[in-house]
């Protein structure tokens, strides 16, 4: 016979959550400082109030994304099976919201962190959406490709925004404001990073996110078409930037900074060159962005 157990007082339970939310936020870190080392440089300007529950947005989209761009396929998982991970992945994300637990360690961080701000089902939804457009092998139409931006990228500003002004109450009018230049900003870094990954994406993914353009094939112009569309972008984001809370403002205004120098350096690049190499900005480049940031310089100019 085995020793008799009793009840938990609530203390000891209440010890027992908070540990394994503890816990929970360290493995949002952990992915993070895994796969991004840009956004981990922009993240570490974030106030300490905000810079945990926005790795919690990222280490789940991280999750989402191994599942149909990473290791998941890797692994063997065929394609089918890819797409009923990410249906489980969704529901999981969204009964751990409703109850407060999950045995996922990112989901349950992610949970946390959407109870707090108002993260809800308007922006999860679209975000699984896209993930899963990303199984279809349907060629993007026009139309298919904003509604994917929206969902892949255009949300996770949206996420991230409702986390900036959680303890900074705004008017209707101010919020939408800062709404629109949070979706043009998270529409520019995923129009940039389609650029920068147009030989991977159609060779290796069998993707093409410019319909009507061959991106093995992508000219000087076509490529300066798109480069004006993510500038102008750009330029919405960056006149939003003042009314950011200032736990943030450093932070976005340094991702802001390092995809306004891509921009640059993708205009440089003759279009042929996009195909044979990854644009990048170089560690020292980086540093310096984050420190004008830091000092309220304000993006990178040329």
């Amino acid at each position: 016979m085995g020793p008799l157990r009793t009840s938990p007082r609530t203390s000891d339970t209440q010890t027992n959550l908070n540990k394994y939310a503890k816990t929970a936020r360290a493995s949002s870190t952990t992915v993070i400082g895994q796969y991004s080392t840009s956004f981990g440089l922009a993240a570490r300007l974030l106030d300490s109030r905000v810079r945990t529950p926005v790795r919690t947005i990222y280490a789940l989209v991280r999750i989402a994304d191994e599942i149909v761009d990473g290791a998941a396929s890797e692994a063997g998982v065929p394609v089918h099976e890819q797409r009923q991970l990410l249906d489980e992945l969704e529901l999981e994300t969204e009964r751990a919201i409703v109850r407060g637990y999950s045995t996922n360690l990112v989901v349950h961080a992610f949970a946390a962190t959407a109870r707090e701000s108002g993260i809800d089902s308007s922006l999860i939804g679209p975000f699984f959406a896209s993930m899963r457009r990303d199984l279809d092998p349907a060629p993007f139409t026009a139309e298919g490709v904003a509604e994917y931006i929206y969902g892949s990228a255009e949300v996770i500003g949206l996420m991230c925004l409702r986390c900036f002004v959680q303890d900074s109450p705004r008017t209707a009018a101010e919020l939408a404001v800062l709404e629109e230049g949070a979706r043009h900003l998270g529409a520019a870094f995923q129009k940039i990073n389609f650029l920068r990954d147009l030989s991977c994406d159609r060779e290796e993914l069998g993707r093409n996110y410019f319909p009507g353009i061959d991106p093995l094939n992508l000219t000087d112009a076509e490529k300066t078409v798109i480069l004006d569309d993510i500038d102008a972008d750009l330029a919405i984001a960056s006149g939003v930037l003042p009314m950011l809370p200032p736990g943030c403002r450093r932070a976005v205004t340094a991702a802001q900074g390092l995809f306004t120098r891509l921009s640059h350096r993708l205009r440089s690049t003759p279009a042929d060159q996009l195909l044979r190499a990854r644009i990048r900005v170089p560690d020292g480049e980086k540093l310096m962005i984050a420190l004008n940031a830091t000092l309220g310089r304000g993006a990178w100019k040329r």
